[in-house]
């Protein structure tokens, strides 16, 4: 079975414990507009692999890999092709990688066996409220929170994330929010908030598609970090 891959990061340390590589997979329903890769909206793309050349890739680095290093399957969003992850991240445990998850959750139906062979989620918070879901996706937020519940469920070790963006979610007022709705969730190991900056605005241009947030200035990494220390502030993680 094959996949359509966008691109693949080979010595990644930010998505998911230890060195990582990171498979960018083509495809998204959310048109966010912070989002700063535009390019793996589509599911056309001009890599294709099946999974044994996923796999048989990712294990080239496998001896990088302490500390709970391993792939992590990014996007895009992967959930969008599902049997093609499903298909790699069985073959992943059956070599022993360990396998992060990074998503918005958000896909038409959700397979529910691909989480029995991931070790991490990343959960991608896109907003809180469903009104200012819809503003800044396009798409409701029903299906965020059902794959968050089915996360809840199954148990699954967690890390959480919000872009931060100013003008839109940059307050204390939303982040109490924010820490309101994190509070009774279980198994959260990490919460980051990220934050906007405008490094995605030339492909836009060479896309030829508008980009909403034009006028708004990058976020300011001291204040969102005030913010983070606000959100973290009696919030137990495991």
């Amino acid at each position: 079975m094959s996949g359509n891959i966008h691109s693949i990061e080979t010595m990644g340390l930010l998505d998911g414990p230890g060195i990582r590589v990171v498979i960018f997979m083509q495809g998204c329903l959310l048109r966010c507009l912070f989002c700063h890769n535009p390019d793996t909206w589509f599911e056309q793309s001009n890599i294709t692999m099946t999974s044994d050349e996923v796999v048989n890739f990712i294990l080239k680095y496998k001896n990088y890999f302490v500390n709970n290093g391993g792939v992590t399957f990014s996007g895009g969003e992967p959930l969008l092709q599902s049997d093609f992850l499903l298909e790699t991240l069985k073959k992943c445990k059956q070599n022993g990688i360990h396998t992060c998850l990074d998503t918005s959750g958000v896909c038409p139906i959700i397979d529910e066996d691909i989480l029995d062979y991931v070790d991490l989620v990343i959960f991608d918070i896109k907003h809180i409220e469903a009104e200012g879901y819809f503003k800044l996706t396009g798409y409701s937020i029903d299906k965020s929170l059902a794959f968050l519940s089915l996360c809840q469920k199954k148990s699954k070790l967690m890390w959480l994330r919000q872009v931060i963006v100013p003008g839109i979610n940059d307050n204390e007022k939303y982040i109490l929010k924010l820490k309101e709705f994190i509070k009774p969730l279980q198994n959260i190991e990490k919460i980051e908030l990220l934050p906007y900056h405008t490094l995605g605005k030339s492909k836009y241009e060479r896309l030829g598609i508008d980009y909403r947030l034009k006028d708004i200035p990058a976020m300011d990494k001291d204040k969102c970090q005030k913010l983070e220390k606000i959100l973290l502030d009696k919030i137990h993680l495991i």
